[in-house]
């Protein structure tokens, strides 16, 4: 995913909006120039250096990263020091440490899906995603190593069932969906059964996702899709866990899609020392 420099900083002001208000109370106790480093206490995958070296272009404030992100890191490790003016230190503080604590645990939960496939299949996150933060987050997931589905609905048109419910067939959808589209514009088919999926990709779906189908089925859609529809890339889609993700990649699907990459990924734990004092959980 290529961020633009505007993007991330209009993401960086808003954030510091909400925190900030009609003014940090604490600015007029403030003076000089300080310095703080962030602590890992725990371990996992950073993720939000890209976004957290733009408060050096909206704050008087820079910073020394010891860490990229994608990397690995481990409990007791110092991700990066800031230093500047102490007054905009403390006030841009709090909203630095989401930054890293969300997309760190994004990227750390994106990261255990990968390592239990061990490159045999790609991985997809998806557009459950918090509003407002959909870039954010799937820029995290990607830091893990997972592969980016769509990022909105002008991405890769997915029919999905709430769409072939106002179509007679699978068929007659792909039909028209052709004619409205751009011609560079791939169609994605979800389908619940094996005959749902035969008849997507014989009317010419580029995808089609086995949305909770059952491993023997997604393995006779695999099997079909290699004898007759080679180019059709298959994706599997529904419950699916860290705990069962082995059997999918049993079937010879291509690619798994899971909600729980993101949604179910919880913050990592840093705190912020500053020099003489620690200032672990500013409220």
């Amino acid at each position: 995913m290529n961020l633009m420099k505007h993007q991330i900083i209009d993401f960086l002001k808003n954030a510091l909006n909400e925190d900030i208000g009609r003014g940090d109370l604490a600015r007029p106790l403030l003076n000089g120039i300080s310095n703080a480093k962030v602590i890992a206490k725990s371990e996992g995958i950073v993720a939000g250096i890209e976004y957290i070296k733009y408060f050096s272009e909206i704050a008087d404030i820079k910073f020394d990263f010891f860490f990229e992100d994608g990397s690995e890191y481990k409990k007791g490790d110092v991700i990066f020091e800031v230093y500047g003016n102490v007054k905009d230190l403390l006030s841009v503080e709090r909203t630095i440490l989401n930054i890293l604590q969300h997309a760190s645990g994004i990227a750390s939960n994106a990261y255990e899906f990968v390592k239990k496939t061990k490159g045999k299949i790609q991985i997809l996150d998806t557009r459950k995603t918090r509003p407002g933060l959909r870039i954010f987050e799937k820029y995290a997931a990607k830091c893990g190593g997972v592969t980016n589905h769509r990022l909105g609905l002008d991405d890769c048109l997915m029919l999905k069932d709430t769409h072939l419910a106002n179509f007679k067939s699978i068929t007659e959808a792909l039909h028209i969906a052709r004619k409205e589209i751009p011609f560079t514009t791939k169609i994605e088919v979800e389908c619940e059964s094996v005959d749902m999926a035969i008849e997507a990709m014989e009317a010419g779906a580029d995808i089609v996702m086995c949305d909770n189908m059952n491993y023997e089925d997604i393995k006779k859609v695999v099997d079909i899709r290699n004898k007759h529809y080679p180019h059709v890339f298959l994706e599997a889609s529904g419950n699916i866990t860290l705990e069962n993700i082995q059997e999918y990649i049993k079937t010879g699907i291509d690619a798994i899609s899971s909600g729980a990459i993101i949604h179910q990924a919880t913050f990592k734990d840093f705190s912020m020392k500053m020099k003489g004092g620690s200032y672990n959980n500013r409220r």
